[in-house]
């Protein structure tokens, strides 16, 4: 039986590690022809290395995604290796340093709405552009619960996560009637390595966070992952400009 996402090309970025690394995976387990792009090498070179080992599609490709001409290049090595981009996992992005409105840095502030804002909104720019020329697309953009309520020590995380969702539901007004689908997950506290490091850096406890979760854990980056695979495919065709929560019941209370 075929994949869900069978044949179809998808660009990825932060595919290296924790969400975009176990969506990677679920993309190519669904039929997908992955390209990967990341800022860190070693981590984007496994996935690709087990993906293709195991019988997938999956290239790489090194980019600052806050750096428009790195973006537009990765962009187009997607259309070049597969000859269209069907589908895109806007994912990459960082936390920051924990820091309160006022000892939050502009250096801090700066290169985090850089990365997970602005990054996201060259990503689209470019993969907007082509799928306009083919006809169609699909773009997930990666927001957070920190884009729906608001998280102490987190000024410029929080702003940029809302601006994901508004980013993605204006996109998803404006393309709505030329066959191009934008929404975004919103995860909860996942166990991911962007976790850990804000675990270490701050006065709160992974007890601390678990007892926050209404379903009493953490979840998994591959809970998120079923998430984007179902927002990429046809079964939720009639989705769009939709911030989908996955987050153990978090904005429920």
């Amino acid at each position: 039986m075929a994949g869900q996402l069978e044949g179809k090309s998808i660009f990825v970025t932060g595919g290296g590690s924790g969400i975009g690394r176990a969506t990677a995976f679920a993309l190519a387990r669904e039929g997908a022809k992955l390209m990967i792009a990341d800022y860190v090498p070693d981590g984007a070179e496994r996935v690709i290395k087990e993906i293709n080992q195991k019988g997938g599609k999956a290239a790489f490709v090194h980019a600052d995604i806050s750096v428009t001409s790195q973006v537009e290049m990765a962009v187009a090595k997607t259309v070049e290796a597969y000859g269209r981009i069907d589908g895109a996992f806007n994912n990459a992005g960082i936390e920051g340093r924990v820091a309160d409105t006022v000892l939050c840095s502009e250096e801090v502030f700066d290169r985090t709405i850089a990365i997970n804002l602005k990054g996201v909104w060259l990503c689209m720019k470019a993969e907007l552009q082509h799928m306009l020329k083919q006809g169609g697309g699909n773009i997930v953009n990666t927001a957070s619960v920190a884009g729906l309520r608001g998280f102490v020590g987190l000024p410029a995380y929080n702003a940029s996560k809302h601006g994901v969702i508004g980013l993605t539901r204006t996109a998803a007004l404006e393309f709505a009637t030329k066959n191009i689908r934008v929404n975004c997950v919103c995860p909860g506290v996942i166990h991911t390595p962007m976790v850990e490091r804000m675990l270490d850096t701050s006065n709160i406890g992974e007890e601390q966070l678990m007892a926050m979760e209404p379903v009493g854990r953490m979840g998994k980056p591959e809970e998120i992952a079923e998430g984007v695979v179902w927002l990429l495919s046809d079964a939720s065709s009639f989705v769009t400009g939709h911030p989908l929560v996955i987050d153990g019941g978090w904005v429920a209370r």
